[in-house]
């Protein structure tokens, strides 16, 4: 008898749930191990962290605030993996969103100053869709590999933004500090409680909108039927080129929406600081949330919290702010070596089947 791998044909619900959360047990463990290299002890670490970030209300505010780009850009990639679009540009297109909303604040004073707010989400949402539709067109039409183009265009995006906020932008009465004059306050996305503010709720909106698109539409089945088998998708008379074109447009809308968001709620301006890496950390939150929106503000919270929780271990253990970081990206191996069990089971065969299956 010998054990061999053998495609599910479909997941079941235990899956989806069980292998995420031995995914993320794992990569707990792993850091344990870390941690324990590093000469703190894991215990009190992962205690200070989730009190750092849970176990007060100043803390959890602080995480609701970092969580918000995370949902949002963690939305934009879910949607674009469901395609099996690999978009690693949702850091450039979050600073795109950015920059498109700073040009409102800034430049169009002939607007009311009530309709400045408004008028700058759409735009930054428009900036971060337009900076993903490129790639998009270049899969669509001529077959480059957009995880290529996309993880270049992050850098493009941000050494423009630095030339912006260093350069033409940049405010003469700032005393040199790289960034732009700060957006009028009546434009200002408003607080809820601390620093949480209104992105909260429209983070939770769009995962709910999301939601709905993906599994209650035939747009949402289409973009599914895409991602399972592309050649059957398109003998089933699916356009391959316009849903590539059309989901990788809402991708970047989500993003850029999580960048105009940071600015007019946390910075007031454009300024050093908008690629704080929240767009890379989305590709953990997709994986980890199965691609689901929902799950994916849970977990969304959780990689905020290592954030929060980072910041705190360096003060009461003396260990690095960038452990936090560290534990994020040991998330991720579990998790994708998880996503074997997703897709396979393990199945006890005769030698002699076994043979002739490989």
């Amino acid at each position: 008898m010998r054990m061999v791998l053998e495609k599910r044909e479909a997941r079941s619900g235990k899956v989806l749930v069980f292998v995420p959360i031995i995914s993320f047990i794992v990569s707990l463990a792993l850091g344990a191990i870390v941690l324990a290299a590093s000469g703190a002890n894991p215990f009190n670490t992962y205690f200070y962290m989730a009190r750092g970030a849970f176990g007060s209300w100043v803390g959890f505010t602080e995480t609701l605030v970092k969580a918000i780009p995370l949902i949002l850009t963690g939305l934009g990639v879910t949607i674009a993996f469901k395609l099996r679009f690999w978009n690693i540009g949702a850091e450039g297109q979050l600073v795109f969103g950015a920059i498109g909303t700073a040009w409102v604040m800034i430049f169009w004073t002939f607007l009311p100053v009530q309709m400045l707010l408004p008028v700058a989400l759409l735009v930054g949402m428009t900036a971060g869709a337009v900076w993903a539709g490129i790639a998009a067109v270049l899969k669509a039409k001529w077959g480059v590999d957009e995880t290529l183009t996309t993880l270049m265009m992050n850098y493009i995006a941000i050494l423009f933004a630095e030339y912006l906020y260093y350069g033409p932008w940049r405010d003469p009465d700032g005393y040199g500090f790289p960034g732009t004059k700060a957006f009028p306050r009546e434009a200002w996305l408003p607080r809820i409680a601390g620093r949480a503010h209104w992105g909260l709720i429209i983070a939770l909106a769009a995962a709910v909108i999301l939601w709905f698109v993906l599994y209650k539409t035939k747009w949402g089945f289409e973009i599914k039927m895409i991602g399972m088998n592309q050649r059957a998708a398109r003998c089933q008379g699916v356009n391959i080129q316009r849903n590539i074109i059309l989901v990788l447009l809402v991708s970047g809308a989500l993003s850029g929406l999580a960048g105009a968001v940071e600015v007019t709620a946390v910075q007031h301006r454009l300024m050093k600081g908008i690629d704080m890496g929240y767009g890379f950390t989305a590709i953990i939150v997709a994986w980890m949330a199965q691609l689901n929106p929902f799950a994916a503000v849970l977990v969304a919270l959780i990689m905020a919290g290592l954030l929060v929780g980072g910041d705190q271990i360096q003060m009461m253990m003396g260990l690095p702010a960038s452990m936090g970081l560290v534990l994020q990206g040991l998330l991720l191996f579990p998790l994708l070596a998880g996503t074997i069990f997703s897709d396979y089971r393990l199945k006890m065969v005769k030698k002699e089947e076994a043979e002739q299956c490989s």
